[in-house]
């Protein structure tokens, strides 16, 4: 029988090894919940009284960063915890996240708001890839191409709309790396200094995104959700299989299961690139059509460009 490194009294049930570390079940939650609030005070993520808006998918990610946030803010009385899922319009997968994502919120006494690609953009994403594949056909990008750009300004409006300070997303280590490397294989390195665990907020044009989980390891967040006995979407979006991402992440696991710590490793290389690369409010404009910020020498957002190719917008 190994027992914990921490406590020494308690059978081990995890392993790490990036660290060595050994930890019971009890030690193992704690571990996640402890670096979260280190991650936090680290980058100075939130203020005692913020208005926290956590983005919650309803899947093992958002909804664990969810229970770890209500837990945490506990200790802060004048903060105010909400919670918002994006209705993306994907028959046979979404509607169970959504339900899932209500039954936590209502579990944690956590006020609980939907969106819709449909009520804000007019179309289903299931829609958007049926329309793109007759219209767009050399131009068409993968759905979840569409489905990112969408998702990002549903949630921007979200966080406006309910007036919150601050917007938490469930981007664990993985996903923040794979991220990194998938915006340096599509050429967009200025998005390096836009995506870490703060997003830049230069001129107040958009709401503060953090990303408390951002050095907690995938398999580690999925453990903790499943340890905790946190009920979360395991069916793995349909349109996954058609991304880029899929590869990247492939590749990162190898690398990860050779070179225990590798991702760690990654994270803060891309994170020092990105320290050194200005971003600023000049690097932006004002939509044409729907007034929200675009690309500095464009005049219409990449949400508008879409929805025009599609025939949505006249």
């Amino acid at each position: 029988m190994v027992m914990c490194s921490f406590c020494g009294r308690r059978e081990a049930v995890f392993i790490r090894a990036y660290s060595g570390e050994k930890l019971c079940k009890k030690c193992f939650c704690t571990s996640i919940e402890n670096r979260v609030r280190a991650t936090i005070a680290e980058y100075d993520m939130l203020k005692f009284d913020d208005k926290l808006l956590v983005a919650v998918s309803g899947g093992k990610d958002s909804v664990g960063l969810l229970h770890v946030l209500a837990r945490i803010e506990k200790n802060f009385p004048k903060a105010t915890l909400l919670a918002v899922s994006i209705d993306e319009g994907i028959k046979g997968y979404r509607d169970e996240a959504l339900q899932i994502a209500a039954e936590n919120c209502s579990l944690l006494g956590v006020e609980h708001h939907v969106l819709s690609f449909k009520e804000l953009f007019g179309l289903q994403l299931d829609e958007i890839v049926q329309k793109a594949e007759k219209i767009l056909s050399g131009e068409r990008l993968s759905a979840c191409a569409y489905c990112g750009v969408l998702r990002r300004r549903a949630l921007d409006l979200a966080a406006k709309q309910l007036k919150a300070d601050v917007l938490a997303l469930g981007h664990n280590l993985d996903d923040v790396v794979q991220t990194f490397l998938l915006n340096v294989a599509h050429g967009d390195v200025d998005r390096l200094a836009r995506f870490g665990a703060v997003s830049v907020n230069k001129g107040g044009m958009f709401v503060r995104r953090v990303r408390p989980f951002c050095l907690v390891p995938e398999r580690e967040t999925a453990f903790y959700a499943y340890l905790r006995g946190i009920r979360f979407q395991s069916v793995v979006c349909p349109y996954a299989s058609d991304a880029l991402r899929n590869d990247v992440r492939v590749w990162l696991n190898k690398l990860e299961q050779r070179h225990a710590g590798s991702l760690f490793t990654v994270f803060r290389s891309f994170e020092k690139i990105g320290t050194m690369m200005p971003w600023d409010k000049k690097r932006f404009n004002v939509c044409r059509g729907c007034g929200e910020p675009c690309t500095e020498g464009k005049n219409t957002c990449m949400v508008c460009e879409f929805l025009e190719k599609l025939g949505v917008l006249s």
